[in-house]
């Protein structure tokens, strides 16, 4: 098989991990459609840690697997096309692609072959050729193998500029049904070396501008979502612990894609795909606003609402909190109105320094006011529309033919 075959086969199965993109795989306009489009030849487009957006190459090292995860199309008893990378091969395509301009860095991960340490061997082996045997200096994204050893882990950070273990599923009880090989002991313990070595090196950076960095841009994962029952609720907790135990810098969600030859346990139907982007959301509000999973999903309804932004619904569910006085509130209230973001809630506290808000000041701050009539006194507009017995307040604020989203629409 040569080369160029391998990249087809492997991006193709590349393209079922989220955890290097924001939003999925999006060519820039004006992309080929087909076998020369970049998504045909591995090229995927995310963010770095400056915001800036990247194209990557985004590839498997191989698509074979020694463990047998029903989710997974690569799994060991999958019927799928085989290939693997040398890691010259990998190393050439990643310059050869970088000198035309058509790439940014790499993402890479793998099927474990071998054993964990044989995997991340190569993985490593892949990143320390770019960087020492090339001068490669362009982004670097390896996923870890949660149960290799941890000094190959730590080989891995020296030369990447980020690193991912995925968990995939939130439970335990969901893992021993569906990838009884995997362990969230494992997979969490694997993400505290990491995050141990980041802090480590942010230390020595403070101290020494020689200093080794270790993955600069941090770690991040990915959870599976519609695989399995398992609520929204239970997802964004798992996500809220690992944010605050492991120090992650993002969570990424993937819809579920049923697969050929799958177990009956599995849905023959994808979720849709709205949820993930409801998850997203959700995320946000936890990492950047406050909110706590808790506050987001509703005791007898654990599922996010598909219809309404988490923000605007957990705003409807919580009228007693509103309106909020632009002009005397302070930022964590300001933050929790549909409509405002951090740009905007940071720009309120300033110029009500020099004098009280009114509706065309919000407005000469890009908010959308007649979204956020309803949520906000100014000094000159007191709402009368948030009364707790107006059962018709959520079809009066978010009326179905207007699928109003408010969630962070100015920030």
């Amino acid at each position: 098989m040569d080369t160029m075959t391998k990249l087809a086969v492997l991006a193709d199965a590349a393209k079922y991990d989220a955890s290097c993109a924001s939003s999925g795989v999006r060519p820039p306009r004006g992309a080929a459609p087909g076998p020369a489009s970049p998504e045909a030849m591995g090229i995927a487009y995310s963010y770095g840690p400056d915001g800036r957006r990247l194209a990557l190459l985004k590839v498997l090292l191989t698509n074979y697997c020694i463990y047998d995860c029903s989710y997974c199309v690569n799994r060991r008893s999958s019927d799928v096309r085989r290939a693997r990378f040398r890691v010259e091969e990998v190393v050439g395509l990643v310059l050869d692609f970088y000198r035309r301009g058509e790439v940014d860095g790499l993402f890479l991960s793998s099927g474990v072959i071998r054993s964990p340490d044989y995997t991340m061997e190569q993985l490593v082996a892949v990143a320390r050729s770019l960087r020492r045997d090339h001068h490669f200096f362009g982004y670097i994204h390896l996923k870890t193998i949660p149960d290799a050893d941890p000094e190959l882990v730590t080989e891995a950070g020296r030369w990447a500029d980020r690193l991912s273990v995925n968990v995939e599923l939130p439970r335990q009880q969901d893992l021993d049904r569906l990838a009884p090989e995997k362990s969230l002991v494992q997979i969490t313990r694997a993400m505290g070396t990491i995050r141990d070595r980041i802090e480590e090196s942010r230390e020595a950076g403070a101290k020494s501008i020689r200093a080794a960095r270790f993955a600069p841009a941090g770690q991040t994962t990915q959870m599976i979502v519609g695989a399995t029952e398992a609520s929204d609720a239970a997802i964004l907790a798992a996500a809220a612990e690992l944010y605050a135990g492991q120090k992650l810098r993002r969570v990424y969600y993937s819809a579920f894609s049923p697969i050929p030859d799958a177990l009956a346990a599995l849905p023959t139907v994808a979720p849709p795909l709205l949820r993930e982007r409801r998850l997203y959301q959700a995320d946000w509000l936890i990492r950047d606003y406050g909110f706590t999973p808790d506050e987001l999903t509703a005791g007898a309804e654990p599922n996010l609402d598909l219809s309404l932004d988490p923000k605007l619904a957990w705003a409807l569910r919580n009228r007693q909190r509103f309106p909020v006085d632009v002009n005397r509130a302070p930022a964590r209230e300001l933050l929790r109105v549909p409509g405002f973001g951090q740009q905007t809630v940071q720009r309120i506290l300033q110029v009500r320094r020099w004098r009280r808000l009114r509706l065309a000041d919000l407005g000469t701050l890009n908010v959308p006011v007649k979204r956020v009539l309803p949520f906000v006194v100014t000094a000159d507009h007191t709402p009368h529309l948030l009364r707790l017995d107006a059962v018709d307040l959520r079809d009066r604020i978010a009326p179905r033919r207007e699928q109003l989203d408010l969630f962070g629409t100015a920030s």
